[in-house]
């Protein structure tokens, strides 16, 4: 009896497997068709209104669930804009905050992207982003939650982790292709940088407009190397003030650095850049799956 229980344990415990892991790869796919079909457009809005279309695209997948919520399907509304005193346009009414609240309805989805763009760039409230750089989705996100455009709190850490996990911050750059912005790198020159060592780990801070490829060549490594110890992907974009390990990062941080209280605008990336440790094991500590956002207030341990 004892050995049958225990083998319907695990079937049981196995078809929730199963079934969490069709879940995600349904979304992953979701996800992905999005980014295809409207990367384009978020891109041209950039050009056109200094908006990173990572955070443009990041925004349009959860505000619209990758275009499957019912806000979008009836409305193909794409960014939860509600109506507002000023606007004019078609109305659709769904329960958000508050039962039947008026949201914004468009003729195509287009309108939709084009809204949101006018909607951030003419209001004052989110003047301050627009003096961000482009390629700061980070501080677009911050600034996102902070200028009140939703109320989750957070709102922020969904966009970073949205924006890292697709890699959407690779449409900011205006590069072109891999092998064009590779061929312009090699151009720039080698700079010295300092090496720091803390919690028995060696790197150094990124500087203005750098990249792995560039401190590799000055330090004698191989960018892909580098890529590896800070478990980034080829395109991920370097900021003035970003740690860049030169070793493979530790299973748990350092005493006396137990825990740690999400802040927003961080990801489980940036907390495992600053106490030198592997997302992996930071995800196993915690035990919480790749799908976990960090919410502000949220504490997570660190060993």
């Amino acid at each position: 009896m004892r050995l049958s229980l225990h083998f319907l344990g695990i079937l049981c415990l196995s078809l929730v497997c199963l079934s969490a892991g069709a879940e995600s790869q349904r979304k992953l796919t979701l996800y992905q068709k999005y980014i295809n079909k409207y990367s384009d457009l978020a891109v041209q809005h950039q050009k056109k209104y200094r908006i990173p279309a990572s955070i443009t695209l990041a925004q349009g997948l959860l505000e619209s669930g990758a275009g499957q919520s019912d806000l979008a399907r009836r409305s193909n509304n794409h960014f939860g804009i509600k109506c507002h005193s000023d606007w004019r346009g078609g109305r659709v009414y769904h329960d958000d905050d508050l039962r039947g609240e008026c949201f914004r309805k468009y003729k195509r989805v287009e309108d939709s992207y084009d809204d949101h763009s006018r909607f951030l760039a003419e209001r004052s409230r989110y003047e301050r982003l627009f003096k961000l750089s482009i390629k700061d989705y980070k501080g677009w996100a911050k600034g996102l939650q902070k200028c009140g455009y939703a109320t989750d709190r957070a709102y922020a850490n969904k966009l970073i982790k949205v924006i890292e996990d697709y890699e959407l911050y690779r449409f900011d750059s205006g590069k072109g292709t891999k092998k064009t912005a590779a061929k312009k790198q090699r151009d720039l020159p080698v700079s010295d940088y300092q090496v720091y060592r803390t919690h028995g780990l060696i790197y150094v801070y990124a500087k203005d407009n750098d990249s792995f490829d560039r401190i590799a060549r000055s330090l004698g490594f191989k960018a892909k190397q580098l890529m590896k110890f800070n478990e980034v992907p080829e395109d991920f974009p370097l900021q003035a003030g970003d740690i860049v390990y030169l070793e493979k990062k530790k299973k748990k941080a350092d005493k006396p650095n137990y825990d740690h209280v999400i802040q927003v605008g961080e990801s489980m990336h940036s907390i495992a850049q600053m106490y030198g440790i592997r997302i992996k094991s930071l995800y196993k500590m915690n035990k919480k799956d790749k799908d976990y956002i960090p919410e502000e207030g949220d504490v997570l341990k660190l060993r």
